[in-house]
């Protein structure tokens, strides 16, 4: 109560419906690179427990989120084995304490500079939540009086500088591979890819990104070949099995990203991996050759300082490579009536502008086919969190994201089964008339599970549809009642007069995207349940379903 009377009067507050979608939107509103910064508020109890799946996805995928949460007061607190004393009092810190790089309580008054110094723990070195929570007491108490202070510019990266005898043998080896590949990941900043996009484009370095690190290049740039992935785009996982090195640079390199067989991970190439947290390049998966622990940032502009040539033919073949295979594959099937995702997404790649916000949803196949399909435009802030992988991410990320870019128009691309779990928050998108262009794929289900349970478990279908167990709403109907127009679209809908205006409108406007149940998604890594009930995994190079000889012949010379 106390921080809420004093929170309105000294920042912008947006009210939401609820916690879980707080934490989301200052995710998303701190990671795209807008102007200013976001932060939670919580009550106690429920508050903290609603908002964790929030900082869960934050904390895998290293972005800063501070939640500053309510709590009893101190006389109140929970003490000799009971479970609850205060109303609403749920200890906060071990619930959090998993998901932070901080979790903190304050029983008495503190002064200015301790809490700054919780604070800036959150984006400092690699970033993380942050959980603070102020007991009702203390919240009421008046200020300490403390000389000195602190003065810290919160906006101010923390740099951690490569060591300078690593990063001369990262350049060396650079200038004697013949097959290069840098991978840039979300480790690299927005800030610093705008700064050094001409001299990163024009070094005729081969790059790849991460989905993470998918805004830091356009497209359309001539050295620039693609995102390696698990569900990632066949291309670049093919010419990543052909390097002779490979460079991440702010990437921990997990499973989604070499694959989970990660033993074929650079079978051919020598692998540098630039992290700040030393415990990723320990971890033993993928190998290793040169692990150097430092800031992306500062390991990408000193590498920038070099001039380098000799691999024209190389980035010549690797051009090819993409073009003899595109993301949007003709085995793909879906029936009439429905619209291809993966054509879907091609089409509206070109409909959207450099300075649009786009924000895939975190999960299942509205997650996976974007993130293969949509080509970037340089200039765009594209966000997900493949981390977590929940459902119900898209709305609240988005949110945020056009919060902390006004005027900015933003694309969000959500499952309706993901929808569901946030539909709430519609509210606050009306409310504050955000300019978010809202696409729901309606399959009517989990896509996901449902592939899952035919491919391995002989169409055992149980909670992935409304045939067995799932019930959704009528779309339009919900979005009227929040007094959000929408339409249903169709096989023309690019062409759409109705649709144009929409989408060029500043705002909000839904529009719900019919999906085959029985949509294909090739092509993807396909996995084998084992005898002994495990999962084995072809490599990132042998997605499915296998390419002709003849194909095989010019895409993968160097295998």
């Amino acid at each position: 109560m106390h921080l809420l009377d004093g929170a309105r009067t000294r920042f912008t507050c947006i009210p939401v419906v609820h916690e879980v979608a707080a934490g989301i939107a200052v995710e998303y509103f701190n990671e795209s690179n807008g102007s200013g910064k976001a932060f939670a508020m919580v009550t106690a109890g429920p508050g903290v427990s609603n908002i964790i799946t929030a900082m869960s996805g934050a904390w895998l995928e290293s972005r800063e989120l501070l939640v500053i949460a309510g709590q009893v007061k101190s006389e109140d607190l929970a003490s000799g084995g009971i479970r609850q004393r205060g109303i609403q009092e749920i200890d906060g810190i071990g619930l959090t304490r998993a998901v932070s790089k901080r979790s903190v309580r304050i029983a008495s008054p503190i002064t200015k500079a301790e809490f700054l110094e919780h604070v800036i723990d959150g984006f400092s070195d690699r970033p993380g939540p942050i959980f603070i929570e102020l007991c009702l007491d203390a919240q009421g108490s008046p200020p300490i009086s403390a000389s000195g202070g602190l003065s810290v510019d919160l906006l101010k990266r923390v740099v951690k500088n490569c060591s300078e005898s690593l990063l001369a043998e990262a350049i060396e080896r650079l200038k004697a591979s013949v097959r290069p590949i840098v991978l840039l990941g979300g480790g690299v900043s927005r800030n610093c890819a705008q700064t050094i996009h001409d001299e990163l484009t024009s070094s005729g370095i081969p790059l790849m990104t991460t989905w993470n690190g998918m805004d830091r290049l356009g497209s359309n740039d001539g050295n620039y070949l693609g995102r390696p992935n698990t569900w990632g785009q066949r291309a670049p996982n093919l010419l990543m099995a052909q390097a002779d090195l490979i460079i991440a640079v702010g990437t921990r390199l997990g499973l989604q990203q070499t694959g989970f067989n990660w033993q074929e991970f650079g079978r051919n190439a020598y692998v540098i991996q630039v992290d700040i947290d030393e415990s990723e390049l320990k971890k033993g998966h993928p190998r290793i050759d040169l692990p150097i622990c430092g800031d992306a940032d500062h390991f990408l502009e000193t590498l920038l300082k070099e001039s380098y040539s000799g691999w024209d033919e190389w980035l010549a073949y690797c051009q090819n490579v993409r073009t003899v295979l595109p993301v949007s594959e003709e085995i793909n099937e879906t029936s009439q009536g429905f619209l291809n995702p993966y054509s879907f997404f091609c089409e509206i790649s070109d409909l959207m502008q450099s300075d649009d916000v786009v924000i895939p949803c975190s999960s299942g196949a509205t997650n996976s086919v974007p993130m293969q399909a949509i080509s970037q435009k340089f200039g765009q802030v594209v966000i997900t969190n493949k981390g977590l992988a929940s459902m119900g991410y898209g709305l609240s990320g988005a949110i945020g994201a056009s919060l902390a870019h006004p005027g900015r128009r933003t694309f969000l691309f959500e499952g309706d089964g993901g929808f569901a779990q946030n539909l709430q928050e519609l509210a606050t998108v009306a409310v504050n008339r955000l300019p978010i262009k809202i696409f729901v794929f309606a399959n009517h289900g989990y896509g996901s599970i449902r592939m899952t349970q035919k491919n391995y478990f002989g169409g055992a279908y149980l909670g992935c549809d409304i045939e067995t167990g799932l019930g959704f709403p009528d779309w339009n109907q919900l979005f009227k009642s929040f007094g959000i127009d929408s339409m249903d679209i169709d096989e023309n809908w690019s062409d759409s007069e109705a649709f144009n205006t929409a989408i060029e409108s500043d705002h909000p406007y839904g529009f719900v995207v019919p999906i085959d149940q029985l949509q294909s998604y090739w092509p993807k890594i396909m996995s084998r349940v084992t005898k002994g009930g495990g999962m084995e995994s072809n490599p990132l190079h042998q997605m499915s379903p296998d390419l002709s000889d003849q194909v095989m012949r010019e895409v993968a010379r160097y295998l």
